[in-house]
C-alpha cells in the first residue's frame, strides 16, 4: 500500500470511529475536544484530526469555536425538534417513491432488516439492557431500507445524515418506548408489503412525534 493511500484510510478509519462516537454518545454533547487527545486515542495526526472535525462541523455533529477549538454539539429540546421535523419531511418525501419502485427484492430487505430489530425489540421487552446500540443500528437500517427504493442517492445520503443527529439524540436519553414503538415498526413493515404508501406515512408521523414527546417529557435533555 502506498503511502497516500494508507494515509487516507487511517483517515478514514479515524473519521468512522470518532463519528460513531458522537452518535452512539461516548463522546458527550458539549464537551471539549481536544485534538492532542483524540489524536492519540484515535491513531491519526493532530491535522488529520482538525480535518475530520471540520467535516464533522459541516455535518451539526461538531461545533467549531473560533481560537477556542471544537467541542460536540449540545442536545437540546429545540435541537431534537427541529431534526426529528426533517427527518419526517424527508422520510415521508421517500417512502412513497420507494413503495412505489421496491420489487420483491427490496421487500425480502425489509423483512430482514425488520427481523433483526423485532429481535431486539423483544431482548429490550424482556428487560435485556445489553446491545442498546445495536439496537438502534437495527433500527436505522429498517428505516433506511424502507425508503432505500426511491431512486435518489442524494436523497439517501442527506436522510442518513438527520436520522444520525437524530439518533444521537436517542441515545442521549436512552429512549425506548417498548410495545407501543415494536408496533409501529410491525404495521411500516405490513404497509411496504401491501406498497400502502399512504398509510406508512400516517404511521411514521406517530411513530416520529410520539417519541419526541416521549423524550421531552422524559427530562433526559434537561
Amino acid at each position: 500500500m502506498s503511502i497516500e493511500l494508507l494515509a487516507t484510510s487511517i483517515a478514514d478509519r479515524a473519521y468512522d470511529r470518532i463519528r460513531a462516537d458522537i452518535v452512539f454518545g461516548r463522546l458527550e454533547p458539549g464537551g471539549r475536544l481536544r485534538l492532542d487527545r483524540l489524536a492519540k486515542e484515535y491513531g491519526a495526526s493532530i491535522s488529520t484530526v482538525r480535518e475530520i472535525l471540520s467535516r464533522l462541523s459541516s455535518e451539526g455533529l461538531v461545533i467549531a469555536e473560533e481560537q477556542r477549538g471544537f467541542r460536540v454539539t449540545p442536545v437540546s429540546p429545540e435541537g431534537l425538534q427541529d431534526v426529528s421535523a426533517m427527518r419526517l419531511l424527508l422520510e415521508s418525501y421517500a417512502l412513497p417513491l420507494s413503495f412505489a419502485a421496491g420489487d420483491l427484492e427490496w421487500e425480502s430487505r425489509v423483512v430482514a432488516s425488520h427481523y433483526k430489530l423485532a429481535s431486539m425489540e423483544r431482548r429490550m421487552l424482556a428487560g435485556e439492557t445489553e446491545g442498546v446500540e445495536l439496537w438502534k443500528r437495527y433500527d436505522r437500517e429498517f428505516h433506511q431500507t424502507l425508503i432505500e427504493a426511491c431512486g435518489s442517492q442524494t436523497l439517501l445520503d442527506l436522510y442518513g445524515s438527520v436520522f444520525d443527529q437524530y439518533l444521537r439524540y436517542q441515545m442521549v436519553a436512552v429512549v425506548f418506548r417498548g410495545e407501543t414503538a415494536a408496533e409501529e415498526h410491525r404495521l411500516l413493515l405490513e404497509c411496504a408489503l401491501t406498497h400502502n404508501a399512504e398509510r406508512a406515512c400516517e404511521v411514521l408521523s406517530l411513530h416520529v412525534n410520539e417519541c419526541v414527546d416521549y423524550t421531552l417529557n422524559s427530562g433526559a435533555l434537561r
